[in-house]
């Protein structure tokens, strides 16, 4: 794959994309459903390189093998709670919006899980996730691969299976 627009040279768009993220860094919602929703949005949207960073990260942070390589699969798996279930339901929606919108039926299940304050912050999630995977699929940016964590690693008996 080569590069086609090194977006990273222009450096007035970076800080653009920086908001919702922070938006959403200090919204209180866990980084562990955060991680899942982004990295389904990634898988969605096909961006190589934002799928192999986020699974690094959430890695680091403790999630399971078991639980990331089975969110493509979610509905189909038992690894997941309601909660997370809900704001993955939210996060396929909003990314897929051309497809059907977003259902009335999405919406009550995210209702029932989470605030109007953290149904705002899902959706500046995935908003935000959508604009990093849009500038690195449609411009070649970077190659998969080479994303090294910088979270702190967690080790439990349960992300080490």
């Amino acid at each position: 794959m080569q590069t086609r627009i090194n977006f990273s040279d222009v450096q007035d768009a970076i800080p653009a994309l920086f908001g919702p993220a922070n938006y959403v860094n200090e919204s209180g919602l866990e980084q562990s459903l955060l991680d899942l929703m982004i990295t389904r949005a990634s898988q969605i949207n096909r961006c190589a390189y934002c799928i192999d960073m986020h699974f690094k990260d959430a890695l680091a942070s403790g999630e399971t093998l078991q639980r990331l390589y089975s969110l493509d699969a979610w509905r189909e798996t038992p690894f997941y709670t309601d909660r997370e279930r809900a704001a993955l339901a939210w996060t396929e929606a909003v990314t897929l919006l051309s497809e059907n919108g977003v259902p009335d039926d999405v919406y009550e299940q995210v209702r029932q899980h989470f605030s109007d304050k953290e149904i705002v912050a899902l959706t500046m999630a995935v908003i935000s996730i959508n604009s990093w995977n849009r500038l690195n699929v449609s411009l070649q940016h970077t190659v998969p691969g080479r994303y090294k964590s910088q979270r702190e690693p967690v080790v439990s008996a349960e992300s080490a299976r």
